[in-house]
């Protein structure tokens, strides 16, 4: 743990006096020519990647459990914007990675299974803002991780699929905040895991990726799953970010052979079908996407390299262009939107992740988390 924050720390040394200079105008070229400006914040207490980020209705942010590659960590953290600092949020009551923070109507955060230190999790959890402490909820009735986790309208909570024991699981279930309990719903058409869930404006749930190029609707008005068109390229780790106009946007990931992608593609749910869109300049996975105030999305870091930079997507004209660069590149690591504009992005991998070289064939060794976080801000007028 003590070697990781060491070099988290040097990293921000590397970058300090840059961005001194940077502020006193003596090194103009990497903050004026860019579309976005990144700046350091305060560090997280501990390295960590495959962590969760929740915005909180306070508009603090909580981010809990998550690894450095040998630990898993119960511990959470909470980030408050009015005064740019982190501070201890309790400690969770199961430490697990890969797992789900999902925000309920009532402010509360449902935590929902993922892996602990030796097992994949069944377990869930909810944390109070009000009390700053975690609470033991009903268990889901199929341990999981690499699973996804959709808030309802109705304020119930759909779990798909996943992972466990090296298989992929077919199976969803339902958690209802009302009675604490969870009971299974229809089960997918195509197991998958690493995949990703959206919302749909119309209430549905879409599906994509994680097996092939297939992807499918939940409709909770009768738990049932149906194939939707299939994705022009198969992927996984991609990200996937409902636009203002009710379209999704896929964004990278990584094909069946391993290989980064740079391609894009829009899902229309009133054609039920999947078109090309521009690729992006920077091939990457487990990056992140946010949808902005201004309609655009910003995608952030990821793997190969990992990469510093940043994108954003104009859904007026289908394509990408610079939004500048990470102090660090990091990928698996978190970007949440708060409430003024700005981007919080916090923690992650600052090199290949455990168990993974750059093209996914072989094990790596040069791989670290990171406590460093960082904001980016909105561009300058």
């Amino acid at each position: 743990m003590t070697r990781l924050q060491t070099t988290s720390t040097t990293l921000s040394k590397r970058i300090a006096l840059p961005l001194f200079l940077c502020g006193l105008g003596l090194m103009v070229q990497p903050c004026a020519g860019a579309a976005f400006e990144f700046q350091n914040t305060a560090f997280l207490s501990t390295a960590r990647a495959t962590h969760a980020a929740t915005l909180l209705p306070d508009g603090r942010v909580l981010v809990t459990g998550g690894a450095d590659g040998s630990t898993t960590y119960a511990n959470a953290e909470i980030y408050n914007p009015a005064t740019t600092s982190w501070s201890p949020g309790g400690n969770c009551i199961t430490g697990r990675y890969r797992h789900t923070a999902t925000l309920l109507p009532d402010g509360k955060v449902l935590i929902a299974a993922g892996s602990g230190n030796r097992a994949v999790l069944a377990s869930a959890e909810l944390y109070d803002p009000a009390l700053g402490i975690f609470s033991q909820t009903g268990s889901l009735a199929a341990a999981r991780f690499l699973h996804t986790a959709t808030l309802l309208p109705d304020g119930r909570v759909l779990v798909a699929a996943g992972s466990k024991s090296g298989v992929s699981l077919a199976s969803a279930e339902i958690y209802d905040p009302a009675t604490g309990g969870w009971t299974p719903t229809g089960r997918l058409v195509n197991a998958r895991y690493r995949h990703s869930a959206t919302l749909l404006n119309d209430g549905r749930v879409l599906v994509a990726g994680g097996f092939g190029n297939t992807a499918e609707i939940y409709d909770p008005a009768t738990g049932l799953w149906t194939l939707t068109g299939n994705m022009r390229m198969a992927r996984f780790r991609h990200t996937a970010t409902l636009l203002n106009d009710g379209r999704v946007l896929i964004a990278g990931g990584l094909d069946p052979d391993l290989r980064l992608l740079k391609s894009s593609e829009i899902y229309d749910p009133a054609l039920g079908i999947f078109t090309t869109t521009g690729n992006l300049a920077t091939a990457r996975a487990q990056h992140t996407a946010t949808l902005m105030p201004s309609g655009k999305v910003l995608v952030t870091g990821g793997q190969g390299g990992p990469t510093p930079t940043a994108e954003f997507y104009d859904p007026a004209g289908g394509k990408w262009s610079s939004a500048g660069s990470l102090l660090t590149g990091r990928a698996q690591h978190t970007a949440t939107l708060l409430n003024d504009g700005t981007v919080l992005v916090a923690a992650g991998y600052f090199g290949n992740a455990p168990g993974q070289s750059a093209d996914g064939s072989a094990p790596a060794v040069d791989h670290g988390a990171l406590n460093s976080a960082e904001i980016g801000l909105r561009p300058r007028p």
